[in-house]
Order: C-alpha cells, then structure tokens, then sequence
C-alpha cells in the first residue's frame, strides 16, 4: 500500500509531505519522548523528526523495511533507531501520559479503577512463523496480543504470545503490570468468557483484582456488542488499520509489542490534537 504525498505542503527538509507525516502539533508533544540524546548529538546524521516520520510511514503503510522511500532517511537508520526506542520504553511510556491527559480531559481520575481485558490473533508471516502457535478458536496459526485498557479504551499494558496460548493464563502477568502503572489503583476487569475459571479468578486476585465476565443475555449469532468490552474491541480494529500491524509481520515478539504501543499512541495522540485544536 503506498502512500500518496500532500502537495499542499513541504516537510521540515523540503521535500513533499507525506500523509503518514508527524504533524507540528504531534511532533511537539512526542519530541520530548523520542530524544535519547541532543538534538545536534555528532552521531546524529539525520533528523529526528524525519526519522520518526520513516517509522510511521513503515507502520501505517505495512511496506517492507527496504522499501523505505528514498527521501525519506535509509531504513537501517530507521529500524536501528526504532530498536532504541523501543529498548527505552518511549512509546509506553508516551501511552501512559497520553491516557493520564486524555482521563483528566474527561473528567475522570488519572488512573482508573476498572479495566477490560481481551486479545486479537493475528496470522503469522514467515518472518514470524517460528514462534506462532495455531489458534483453534480462530482456526489461525500466529501471535496473540493480550491487552489491558481502561473504560475509555485507553491502553494499559500489552504482551504477546504465540496464539496457542490461553486467554486466562494471562491474566496474572496482565494485573501486574496494569497495578504497576497505576499505583495498585485498579479494582476490577471486564472480560469475556475466554477468561473464566478459578486460576484466573486467583491470578486477579492476587494483585486485588475482581474478574467479571461479561456473557451474552441469551444465544445469538454474528457480532453482538456487549457492554464494557466493546472499547477494547473497538482499538483492536483500530489497531488492525495499520497495515504493519494487520498481520504478524516481525521476527521478534517485542517488535510487535512496541509497534502495538507506538499504534495506540498514534490513536491517542490524534485524539488529544482533535481535543485541543
């Protein structure tokens, strides 16, 4: 999928603007986050800005990493930089000052006190088939990505898996990491029926967490929105809609946690610009 460039407007270098450019308004927020060292650093041959804009061309686009366009910095730079922040924990923790910022804009507390828990399947590629699992549920062999968000849809934390792996088994490392980043707050997590059994009533438990499954009042077939969980299923479709992302394209699990993080950052940062412009 290519890109079409707006020729309304110029980069920061002069070429053309790109769609999947950082806007001035994102950029102002997420330079802060993304600088691991000086601006004018000797080792810097390239622009951050630009950068960072070859990234969310690769992300959005789904276009391989030697595919990168010429006006745009080399790819080597972009991966070997993409790695740094992601070492870093940069889009974490930009995700978890977005969602502070977003919640406040509310008028809710910072941190909340329910979740929802759910995954998504992706299908494996053969950079990432060594490590898939098959999915019997979605009849798929990949990676699943467990994540944790708040009422609002609002990423907490996120892990992956090969597919195979069960819904429930998460839940411990999920609590943990969700009570970590905020301050043991979190008192309750909606989830779906994938989740139901005593191990992962205790896994819940043990970090102060009650586990409500949220079931369908009668049977019913095809998509049925249900109450709660709809905003994590809402994200996840989101998510998919970066084409990097629509497939497990990545030979390392943590590339496809950190691209995931740096998606959900994007969604809420044009969120928090709409907000505010």
């Amino acid at each position: 999928m290519a890109v079409s460039r707006d020729d309304r407007g110029m980069s920061a270098t002069g070429r053309a603007r790109y769609q999947t450019d950082v806007s001035d308004e994102e950029w102002a927020f997420v330079a802060p986050y993304l600088a691991l060292c000086r601006e004018d650093a000797a080792q810097r041959e390239y622009p951050l800005r630009e950068v960072f804009n070859g990234l969310r061309y690769i992300v959005k686009t789904g276009n391989q990493w030697r595919l990168m366009p010429h006006d745009l910095p080399p790819w080597q730079v972009v991966y070997q930089q993409m790695r740094r922040w992601m070492e870093a924990r940069c889009f974490e923790t930009m995700v978890e000052d977005l969602r502070k910022l977003l919640r406040e804009y509310a008028g809710r507390k910072c941190e909340p006190k329910a979740m929802i828990l759910d995954s998504r399947t992706l299908q494996s590629t053969p950079e990432s088939g060594a490590r898939a699992g098959y999915d019997g549920a979605k009849r798929r062999k990949g990676s699943k990505v467990h994540a944790a968000v708040d009422t609002l849809g609002h990423l907490l934390a996120l892990h992956v898996t090969a597919a195979d792996e069960q819904d429930r088994a998460q839940v411990g490392l999920l609590a943990e990491a969700v009570q970590q980043i905020t301050d043991e707050n979190v008192e309750l997590a909606y989830v779906d029926q994938g989740y139901t059994g005593e191990k992962a009533a205790e896994a819940g438990h043990r970090h102060g967490i009650r586990l409500e499954v949220v079931k369908h009042t009668e049977a019913k077939r095809g998509f049925v929105l249900l109450p709660r969980r709809w905003v994590v299923e809402r994200n996840f479709a989101w998510a998919a809609r970066f084409r990097r992302l629509a497939k497990d394209y990545e030979r390392l699990a943590a590339t496809l946690s950190g691209l995931h993080y740096l998606a959900f950052a994007f969604l809420m940062l044009a969120t928090l610009v709409k907000t505010f412009s």
